[in-house]
């Protein structure tokens, strides 16, 4: 009998070495050198799933002798799900979602696979971590019933092919990946070359029967899907599920996708019965903002083709200590140090002795250039401590000049404003071009200047 080799793999990257080390020298992890036996070389076919005999033999074709094949998606009854994954589940697509425990990642799948098995689509949902019962139980107390929904709780990936070929679904949930064992690989449950085996064999059957599969990823304690970034990189979408365990809203995030555009976001609100579409997403992030609060403004954001109305609040406090502190929650922390620079040499307001804190409140995250304004004059009305209106929301671009740049689609914006009753809005000076036509009930400010808007916003 051969001797089995053994090696050591990173379980962050997947480089592998003879000898464990301390820091890989690949990715510069500590301690993430596990030993593996060194994995034999599987067989063509150890794993297969027939169902409808799409394989191409590894023939090369010219490009027009490839047939044009209309795109067709499944509709998920979701719309924020749909809008994120590009208008519908494509068939033959390898998906993964990650998210922190506890975020809500099965309950929306559950959701998910009982509306397309309420919608003539053939479900199965298999889970290595949760027995069949234990789903049975969830499915009744979020009230779902499905006919064509199969449950299986297996983490033997050569029985889940079994499966697949006997039931034949248009939709495969795997729960989650780090459980999902290949027979032929000597790797422990939830080691690189296990995750990397599994997800082969997963895309090739999506790949060769045009079954679209979803697969659960666990994420570390850096926020990253655990495993080999390799991982991403072989499915055709990455998707996050985000939000504060004690917050009742859940953002849908695309980060990776080869099917649509990978700035939608869909928003969620986690229930007693289940996780809910939030339609309106600007009204519930604004309902419970103070009127007569300083530090508090609303810009009109972008989320790929949806405009979101936010509010950005800011806190400037005298430091205690030498140094003055900086902290940011859903804003990039370049930015907010930027914008206080341009504030401080532009505005004259000195910052240098100021401890300041940002958020974004309902947990979303904000990162387009169009809320620097917005930014600003939070900034400004903290630090004065002089209220703004309530009805008022900002937009532009600030540069380092001091001068407030053009945004892309101001109208966009401006009637997702009108829609919630603001009555002024602040846009740069360049946008004002074409705006006429709009028939809005509000009143449009262009500025040139951040100096400019501060004596408009805060006359003396």
């Amino acid at each position: 009998m051969a001797k089995m080799k053994t090696m050591y793999e990173c379980l962050a990257c997947g480089y592998e070495t003879p000898k464990w080390l301390g820091k890989c020298p690949n990715c510069g992890a500590w301690n993430q050198m596990e030993e593996q036996i060194a994995p034999t070389v599987l067989s063509q076919n150890s794993i297969s799933v027939t169902t409808s005999g799409n394989h191409q033999n590894g023939k090369a074709y010219k490009l027009n002798q490839i047939p044009t094949q209309i795109e067709k998606r499944l509709s998920t009854k979701f719309d924020e799900f749909d809008r994120v994954l590009g208008g519908g589940v494509v068939p033959g697509s390898l998906v993964l979602i990650g998210g922190d425990p506890g975020i809500g990642k099965s309950t929306l799948l559950l959701q998910v696979s009982v509306q397309l098995a309420n919608h003539e689509q053939t479900v199965l949902y298999v889970s290595g971590e949760e027995s069949l019962s234990q789903i049975k139980l969830r499915a009744e107390r979020l009230e779902l019933h499905g006919d064509d929904f199969y449950l299986l709780s297996e983490t033997d990936l050569a029985v889940i092919a079994h499966e697949i070929s006997v039931i034949k679904p248009d939709v495969v949930i795997i729960d989650s990946i780090q459980t999902m064992s290949v027979p032929d690989n000597q790797g422990t449950v939830g080691s690189v070359s296990q995750l990397r085996g599994a997800t082969s064999v997963l895309m090739r059957a999506a790949k060769d029967n045009q079954i679209a599969i979803f697969i659960v990823g666990h994420v570390t304690k850096e926020g990253n899907i655990a495993g080999p970034r390799m991982l991403e990189h072989m499915v055709d979408s990455v998707l996050y599920f985000e939000g504060e365990r004690h917050n009742r809203f859940r953002i849908l995030r695309a980060v990776k996708n080869r099917f649509g555009s990978t700035n939608e976001i869909g928003v969620f609100e986690m229930q007693d019965r289940g996780l809910k579409e939030v339609v309106n997403p600007s009204e519930l992030f604004l309902e419970e903002r103070l009127s007569g609060s300083t530090g508090s403004t609303v810009v009109a954001a972008l989320e790929g083709t949806r405009t979101i109305l936010a509010e950005i609040q800011s806190l400037m406090t005298p430091t205690v200590y030498g140094n003055a502190k900086r902290t940011a929650s859903g804003i990039e922390y370049q930015r907010v140090s930027l914008l206080l620079a341009v504030m401080e040499k532009h505005c004259g307001l000195l910052v240098q002795n100021q401890d300041a804190f940002f958020k974004t409140t309902g947990g979303v995250r904000l990162d387009e250039p169009a809320i620097d304004l917005a930014i600003a004059v939070s900034i400004a009305s903290s630090y004065w401590n002089r209220e703004t209106r309530v009805d008022d929301v900002f937009m532009g671009e600030i540069g380092l000049t001091g001068e407030i740049r053009r945004v892309s689609q101001i109208e966009d914006r401006l009637k997702e404003a009108n829609k919630l009753g603001f009555k002024r809005a602040f846009i740069p000076y360049n946008n004002l071009k074409g705006l006429n036509d709009l028939a809005l009930q509000l009143e449009i400010i262009p500025v040139k200047t951040i100096q400019n808007a501060i004596r408009l916003i805060f006359p003396k």
